[in-house]
Order: C-alpha cells, then sequence, then structure tokens
C-alpha cells in the first residue's frame, strides 16, 4: 500500500460509526476517540532523556499506521464469512480500535517530523514494502502475519502495563500515548488469531509466518532506527548507544529481551492469546486510565458510545 492508500485507509477507519463503536464496547473492545494533540515542543527525548531510546520507540511508531491498516484489511477480508456473532463484534471493536491507534500515531508522527525525524520517509517505505506484500501474498499468509505481529504488540503491551519502572521513564505526554495503545492492544490480542483459527487453522502457517515476519520485523526496524539515529545526529555516539542497547536486549534484564519466553509461547500447537490471562491487569488500567478522576478521562471525546459515563 503506497503512502496515499494507507493514509486514505486510515481517515476511513478514523472515525467507525456509532454502531461500530457500541459494537465493539459490547464485547469490551471499544474503540476510544482521544485526539492526542502534538506539538514540536513536545519533549524530544521523551523516554529517559534519551536519544537512542526515545528515537527506537518513534521508529516504532513509524510502522503503526500503515501496519494497523494492514492489520485491518487482513481481518476485514474475512468478516462476511464469519457466523458467531460475538466474535463478529470483536472483529468490529478490532477494526475500530486500530483505526484510532492509526489516528493518533500518525499525529505523533507528525510532530517527529517536524522535529527533524524523517518518520515520513519511513512511513512510505513500509507502506510500500505492504503494499508488496498484499499484491504477493495470499490472503491466509496475510492474516498470518498480523496474528503474529499482534503477538509481538500484545507481549510489549503487556509489559509496559506491569512494569511501573519503564512507564516512569516517559515523559507525561508520550506516557499517555503509549499506555492507552497498550491497553486496547491487550483488549483486542486474541480478535485476529480467532479468525485466523476459525478461517484458516494451518499451525504450520502460523508458526513459519512468525519466524519469516520476526526476520523482516527486525531487519526494518534496526534499519529504520538507524536512519532516525542518523538523522538526528547520534548514530556514531557509540557508547551511548551501546548502553542503551544493552538496557533493551541484554538477555533477562533486557526491556525487550526478557519477553522471549512469552514470545516462544506462540509456537506451541496449543497456544492461545489468551494464556497470558491480562483480564485483571486491563481491569486495572481502565479504571487508572478511564474512571471518572483517571488520566484520560476529560480527554476521551466518546464518552457514551464505550460505556463511560
Amino acid at each position: 500500500m503506497n503512502t496515499s492508500v494507507s493514509h486514505t485507509i486510515g481517515q476511513q477507519q478514523a472515525a467507525p460509526t456509532s454502531k461500530k463503536l457500541a459494537l465493539g464496547a459490547t464485547v469490551n473492545i471499544p474503540p476510544r476517540r482521544l485526539d492526542f494533540e502534538f506539538s514540536t515542543d513536545s519533549e524530544r527525548y521523551y523516554y529517559d532523556n534519551n536519544p537512542y531510546l526515545s528515537s527506537f520507540l518513534t521508529t516504532l511508531s513509524s510502522l503503526f499506521p500503515a501496519g494497523e491498516s494492514f492489520f485491518v484489511e487482513s481481518v476485514r477480508h474475512y468478516r462476511e464469512r464469519i457466523s458467531d456473532p460475538v466474535l463478529k463484534a470483536q472483529v468490529a471493536g478490532f477494526i475500530g480500535q486500530e483505526a484510532m491507534h492509526s489516528k493518533e500515531h500518525d499525529a505523533f508522527n507528525e510532530m517527529a517530523t517536524r522535529q527533524g525525524y524523517p518518520v515520513d520517509k519511513l512511513d512510505r517505505d513500509v507502506s510500500k514494502l505492504l503494499s508488496f506484500v498484499q499484491k504477493t501474498l495470499p490472503k491466509s499468509m496475510q492474516l498470518a502475519a498480523t496474528v503474529a505481529l499482534e503477538h509481538y504488540t500484545a507481549i510489549i503491551a503487556e509489559m509496559l502495563l506491569r512494569d511501573p519502572e519503564v512507564q516512569q521513564k516517559f515523559s507525561a505526554e508520550a506516557r499517555q500515548l503509549w499506555l492507552w495503545h497498550a491497553l486496547e492492544e491487550n483488549e483486542h490480542k486474541t480478535v485476529a488469531y480467532d479468525v485466523y483459527e476459525q478461517m484458516v487453522g494451518s499451525y504450520a502457517l502460523r508458526v513459519v509466518t512468525m519466524a519469516v515476519a520476526t526476520v523482516i520485523f527486525f531487519a526494518v526496524t534496526f534499519a529504520f532506527h538507524g536512519r532516525m539515529l542518523a538523522a538526528d545526529g547520534q548514530l556514531f555516539n557509540l557508547r551511548q548507544n551501546w548502553k542503551a542497547f544493552k538496557y533493551l536486549w541484554n538477555g533477562k534484564k533486557g526491556v525487550f529481551s526478557r519477553l522471549l519466553p512469552q514470545y516462544l509461547d506462540f509456537f506451541k500447537p496449543s497456544f492461545h492469546p489468551k494464556d497470558h490471562d491480562t483480564n485483571a491487569l486491563l481491569a486495572q488500567w481502565k479504571e487508572i486510565l478511564f474512571a471518572k478522576e483517571g488520566l484520560l478521562y476529560n480527554q476521551l471525546k466518546n464518552k457514551s458510545a464505550v460505556g463511560v459515563h
């Protein structure tokens, strides 16, 4: 999908109908509209005041608008064939939430582009890659890729919601965006998987696609991050970058490398995303973010549509 197509899809998804919003809310997957606003005054090094770590997270954000549009289209392809009314409602919630994620990360990415990062160019490049995938791979493999990458987002989001040390390293403004996104990724983490199991169901395709998706994801992320660091004049700040790299990837202590056991669960024939039980965690964070005194209650634009009063 080229950049213009990606953003057209994003615009179409960004305002789900009230009926779809309500449908998602009935199965606890409510698409919440928040309308985050970011400016060039937003903190540049918003994670631990660290250029490497902040630009790494912005690199991930650069993948989201086109990536989540891809996820939506891969699931939407099967929607009319789903007979289970609960799963159909969950799909509506999934599509609505992912549309909102694309919209909000577009706003975040535009701010980062204005700050001098090449996020617009990264968005263009990942859109081209996903357009190639959509044109060449069968729909079953596209859905399998969505399932694989949704597993990544789910385990990373769970880590963020569980780890107060990681949360506190964000600036206040960025923390709100990433916590909201993490909450909703865990609310809909079973949807693409359940659609895949009903419509495709191949264990071999699921795990082979995960292995291939992992290689491509890391290759793209590290290449894109190098471009971000270069644009920021930080690529050859070797001491700082090595220390930050170890923070992310240093075995059991690394913020991301410690997720390896949860990642590997995906390769079990019996695996299901609900095996990682986050029900109590989600209930806690819905209160923290969206109760009347919650961090994001006043920012929520569609309170009645998502069951918040």
